[in-house]
């Protein structure tokens, strides 16, 4: 699992550098742009920064599995302290909680 989380981090980080030209700021100019192109860019840059959010969500979410990882503690619930079944974290190897604690939240 570990080297799962760690690629898939990788694999996160390098979108995330790669789509960093699209998060930046839109370029107001009239001369250059017209209004419909601007207005296009700025929903594509807002696109961008909210999968960036998403994206550095799920980077805290494996940084905080490879902790638990390091502690012995991976692959127990942070609620209730219960193994989380191993079907669970082959789909989500990140998860930090088991399936009742996941449905009571």
């Amino acid at each position: 699992m570990r080297g799962r989380l760690e690629a898939l981090k990788a694999e996160l980080e390098g979108l995330s550098a790669g789509s960093a030209e699209g998060r930046k700021p839109v370029e107001l100019d009239q001369q250059t742009q017209g209004r419909l192109s601007r207005m296009d860019a700025m929903r594509a840059q807002a696109m961008d920064q909210a999968t960036e959010v998403k994206r550095r969500a799920e980077i805290r979410k494996i940084d905080a599995a490879l902790a638990r990882m390091a502690a012995d503690e991976y692959g127990f619930c942070t609620v209730c302290g219960e193994e989380i079944p191993p079907k669970r974290l082959d789909l989500d190897p990140a998860t930090a909680v088991c399936v009742q604690c996941a449905r009571a939240a």
